[in-house]
Formats: structure tokens, C-alpha cells, sequence
């Protein structure tokens, strides 16, 4: 992405923030995994949001109005020893090329330039509570300005959750986002296709896991968007199923919920389909309300609507399709109302998507469900879980789990399928498989 994109929504942070104030990021911390080994470095998102910046040891701070520049970044120094061992360190001499900000200081000297910085500001936009360590260093900053009140010095009078404006910003994504999420989005679709491909009865939940996997990186997205769910048979019905270690078996339903992660930025695709490329006439008829469900709330997903629109719609073609094949009995106004469907459909019908898979951004604005608008991406994803121990319906049913899910752009008109190049339609993918 270029840079010219990290430094307008600096701009854009700063405007949101007014005058006299400063905001201080930290980077995110590099993780042990276990004994003289690491998890492989991720950048927090509001970070990378702000600079395109991915090491660990940084701080960003934005001063609205500065006179040499309103982003500064403390990063560390080039080391060749320590990059022969862990690779290239950036730098503070390169940092203000390739990232534009406009100014870069070692991050050893950190302690000695950032009071000054804050000295003489109102507020401090700042995140408190992430980062116990480094919320340390922050009062300390404060502490010390605190202290040389009697010398004149100024310190500020008011922290404000950082996550409120800038995560605002993140909410709407700009043409720039889109695309990445788009390239993102037709990985992951094919990586769906090749898994459904290669689906038969005998192999292991991990061997599609394989291929999803494989299908990202041959792509160059290294890295899924989260833990990968292979759920045959009955683990369909657990909503996090993440061991993916069950055979594969003759009349069982494969749930797959795979994404991969491209700069940072996540896909989240959900398909169901048959381990041997049939569906039975009870997978059928249970795939097919989820599926209109999902046809209706993505039909509700438009600028204008609020953001429990979708949900609504999808629950009420659930609930009638179970009243309709007897799983649930009563009236359907009563069932929506009582929520007796929860019993087979326990989650929402999606969540914002972008940096992070469950994205930032309010829900309710003013205890009211926030208006669609251009730019939102979310997921639309309905389920049906019948659990194989629910006594309460006929065997026949049990154990089938059932959910689509694609990632849904807000557009000036309505709205566009990012994830739209895997199939859905059952005699899609019954094609699919027998070819």
C-alpha cells in the first residue's frame, strides 16, 4: 500500500484530534511461544493503520500541528549483528523515507525527547489498559512533567481513549483497503474451491487444512486471518472447532471457515458442503434456509439500513424454515420474539472486517444500532447447528451444522460480495465436486 495512504490517515487522526493535543501508539511486543522460540511478529493493528510499519520496539506519536512535522516514530536503531541473526531493522534514517513520516528518533531516546512533547498539551489520546508495561512508561512521562509544575511546566489535563476516533477512521475503509481485501477475499474463495475439490471420505479434517493453507501461501499470503475450522459430522455443530483431526466420513457435512490474511488485513469465508460431494434430502433442506437467510440479510446490507437489519432478516427465514419442517412449533412471531430459534442458531449473522477479523468499530451509536454507510465491510454469516446429543428432534437431523458466510462491501448503492468466487448454490457445489 502506498505511503501516501498511512500518511493521509494521519492527517485524518490529527484533524479528528484538534489542537494542543498528542497521540502515543506503541508497537506491538514480540511474543514468546516457548523455550528460545518466538510466535511469528504481528503489528498491532491501530500501528500498522497509522504507519504501514511492521517491527516490534516502536512508538508513533502524532502532534497535531508540530512545527517539524505532525508524526514522529522511535524505532530502533540499525544493528548488523543483531540482523545477521533476526533480520532487516529499518532504522531511524530510513524510517522517514520509506514510511513519510516526518520525523524518527532512535528508541533508545525515548525517555529524553517524549516529555518534552507532551509538555504544554491539553490531551492525551492514548489507549490505557493494552499495554500494562508500556502504560508504565506513559505515567511516568506524565509523573515527570508533574513534578516541574513549580518551574512552569505545563502538563496535560485530560486522557482520551484513542480508540474513539481513530477507530472511527478504520471503520470505513478507502479504495486502497478494499482492493487488498478483495485480493484477499479471491485467495481465500479458491482456497474454499481446492479444498472442496479435494474433499473425500477417508482423509483427516488437517489434510482440506492443507490445502487451504497451501492455496494461501502459493498466493503470498503467508499467514491465515485466524485459527482454520474443519469441522465434519457433528463438530460442525461447535461454533470454534479448531482441532480438525477427525476421518472424514461417508454422509457427513465438512463445515470449512478459512481466511487468509493479506498486509494485514483479513478475508473470512464460511462454506458447508458433503464429504463425498452429495448432500442427503436432510442436509439439503437445512443448507438451503441457511442459505436464503443469507440471501436476505445480504439483501438488507445497504446504506440506509441499521446494522441489526441483516440479523433480523436472517433469523426470521430461519425460524420459519425450522417451523417449517417441524423443528420448532408455534407461531413464528412467538419463536422470533422468545428467540426459541437460539436453540439451532446461537450467533449473530456477522461482524465488521478488516484489519482485524472481528473488526473495530461501534455497533450502537447513542444506544441506537448505527447506520450502514459506504465503505463498512462486514461478514454476513446465518448457521443452523443440530446438535447430535438434541433429543428433541427426530435422529434424522441430528448432528448436521450448517453455515455460509461471505464478506460484504457497503457500496453508495447497496452492496458487492468480496467472497463471491467460491460456489454456494447446492448444485454448485454438487458440479463442483463431481468434476
Amino acid at each position: 500500500m502506498d505511503i501516501k495512504e498511512f500518511s493521509q490517515r494521519r492527517a485524518d487522526l490529527a484533524e479528528h484530534m484538534g489542537p494542543n493535543s498528542i497521540a502515543i501508539l506503541s508497537a506491538s511486543t514480540i511474543k514468546t511461544r516457548n523455550h528460545d522460540a518466538d510466535f511469528h511478529f504481528r503489528q498491532n493493528s491501530d500501528f500498522y493503520y497509522l504507519s504501514g510499519f511492521s517491527e516490534p520496539e516502536a512508538v508513533l506519536v502524532i502532534i497535531p500541528g508540530r512545527e517539524h512535522g505532525e508524526s514522529v516514530l522511535f524505532c530502533r536503531e540499525r544493528n548488523p549483528a543483531k540482523e545477521i541473526w533476526d533480520g532487516y531493522i529499518m532504522g531511524p534514517d530510513r524510517a522517514i523515507d520509506l514510511l513519510g513520516v516526518d520525523d524518527a528518533f532512535p528508541i533508545s531516546d525515548i525517555d529524553e525527547i517524549i516529555p518534552g512533547m507532551i509538555e504544554g498539551t491539553d490531551k492525551v489520546f492514548y489507549s490505557m489498559g493494552l499495554d500494562a508495561q508500556f502504560d508504565t512508561h506513559v505515567m511516568e512521562w506524565i509523573n515527570n512533567i508533574r513534578s516541574k509544575v513549580r518551574s512552569g511546566a505545563h502538563p496535560p489535563g485530560e486522557f482520551v481513549a484513542l480508540e474513539h476516533p481513530l477507530h472511527e477512521l478504520r471503520l470505513f475503509k478507502s479504495d486502497a483497503e478494499v482492493a487488498v481485501m478483495q485480493k484477499a477475499a479471491k485467495i481465500s474463495a479458491e482456497a474454499h474451491v481446492r479444498a472442496m475439490k479435494r474433499s473425500k471420505v477417508g482423509l483427516n479434517e488437517y489434510h482440506l487444512e492443507a490445502e487451504i493453507i497451501k492455496t494461501f501461501m502459493d498466493a503470498g499470503a503467508r499467514f491465515p486471518a485466524y485459527s482454520t475450522i474443519v469441522g465434519s459430522g457433528s463438530n460442525a455443530c461447535i461454533l470454534h472447532y479448531i482441532e480438525n483431526n477427525k476421518t472424514l466420513e461417508e454422509g457427513d457435512l465438512v463445515l470449512i471457515d478459512a481466511g487468509c490474511e493479506l498486509e494485514c488485513y483479513a478475508s473470512d469465508i464460511t462454506r458447508t458442503f458433503p464429504v463425498s460431494g452429495k448432500f442427503t434430502t436432510e442436509q439439503a433442506a437445512i443448507y438451503q434456509i441457511v442459505l436464503d437467510a443469507q440471501t436476505a440479510a445480504i439483501k438488507e446490507t445497504k446504506p440506509g439500513n441499521h446494522w441489526n437489519h441483516p440479523h433480523e432478516a436472517a433469523v426470521r427465514v430461519i425460524a420459519k424454515g425450522l417451523l417449517d419442517l417441524g423443528l420448532l412449533v408455534g407461531d413464528l412471531e412467538k419463536i422470533i420474539e422468545d428467540e426459541s430459534y437460539k436453540k439451532f442458531y446461537m450467533h449473530r449473522t456477522g461482524h465488521w472486517l478488516g484489519l482485524d477479523v472481528h473488526d473495530v468499530g461501534e455497533y450502537k451509536v447513542g444506544g441506537a444500532w448505527r447506520e450502514l454507510e459506504k465503505g463498512m465491510v462486514l461478514t454476513v454469516e446465518p448457521g443452523i447447528y443440530i446438535a447430535a446429543e438434541c433429543k428433541e428432534v427426530d435422529e434424522k437431523w441430528r448432528g448436521i451444522g450448517v453455515r455460509i458466510e461471505d464478506d460484504v462491501l457497503v457500496t453508495k448503492t447497496g452492496a458487492r460480495v468480496l467472497t463471491r468466487h467460491v460456489p454456494k448454490q447446492i448444485n454448485e457445489i454438487e458440479t463442483l465436486m463431481a468434476s
